[in-house]
């Protein structure tokens, strides 16, 4: 069964809009890896395909713009490494680096410093939006203060935008929530690097067990109405 099936069955009996309602009372946007290391085809080492890529960051630069608007803190997670050995310490990209055959094969040259691929995306950071820049995995709380940016701004849930759905989207994903933090990734908010299967089964494995994946514009009109109801008063 096609994957894109299940994740429209689930998403056709969702509870997220409730659940944004109940639960995301601070959220905070938390983007992973807009940079141009995945989303630029000039220097990208892990390149999204073009068309794609462009099409992903204007939606995502807009998506930013609305959140802001709405007074959400916004925080960009962007991945670097001080060297190839800090990426070759791990199994799976070492047995990957190089092989002609992987999608991962340039890893070992991914987004190392003093390379243009760790500059986040035109259009996709702002004065006034954190930045963590230490993120070595797939996870943004490993080797990073994720964590402690999220608990000094007491925010309970995260709104998930970035790259790849079915690794370092997912792995955040799952990392927040045995945080306990409520965990909503924007739908249309994500892409990945490999297959459109690949990228509904990550989402359909979210929204099972998880968190909610859930249309921009859901929590943008619950985040709206409470903004009015609270000038309301």
């Amino acid at each position: 069964m096609p994957s894109s099936y299940i994740l429209a069955t689930l998403m056709a009996s969702s509870d997220a809009p409730a659940a944004f309602d109940e639960l995301a009372h601070r959220p905070a946007v938390v983007t992973i890896d807009l940079h141009r290391g995945h989303l630029d085809p000039s220097v990208a080492t892990l390149p999204l395909p073009a068309a794609a890529a462009a099409a992903f960051v204007e939606r995502v630069a807009a998506l930013l713009d609305d959140y802001r608007a709405l007074d959400v803190p916004v925080l960009h997670v962007i991945t670097s490494y001080r060297n190839r050995e800090e990426i070759l310490s791990n199994a799976y990209w070492r047995f990957q680096a190089d092989r002609p055959a992987s999608a991962r094969r340039a890893i070992a040259e991914h987004n190392l410093e003093g390379m243009p691929g760790l500059e986040l995306m035109p259009g996709v950071s702002s004065p006034g939006d954190a930045i963590v820049a230490t993120k070595k995995r797939y996870d943004c709380f490993v080797g990073t203060d994720l964590e402690q940016v999220l608990r000094a701004g007491k925010h309970d849930a995260l709104v998930l935008l970035g790259v790849n759905t079915n690794s370092c989207v997912i792995a955040t994903a799952i990392a927040a929530s045995v945080r306990d933090y409520a965990v909503f990734v924007v739908e249309e908010g994500v892409d990945t690097m490999l297959s459109r299967d690949l990228h509904d089964a990550a989402l359909a494995v979210i929204d099972a067990s998880f968190g909610w994946v859930i249309p921009a514009a859901t929590t943008l009109e619950s985040l709206r109405s409470r903004a009015a109801q609270t000038a309301a008063v």
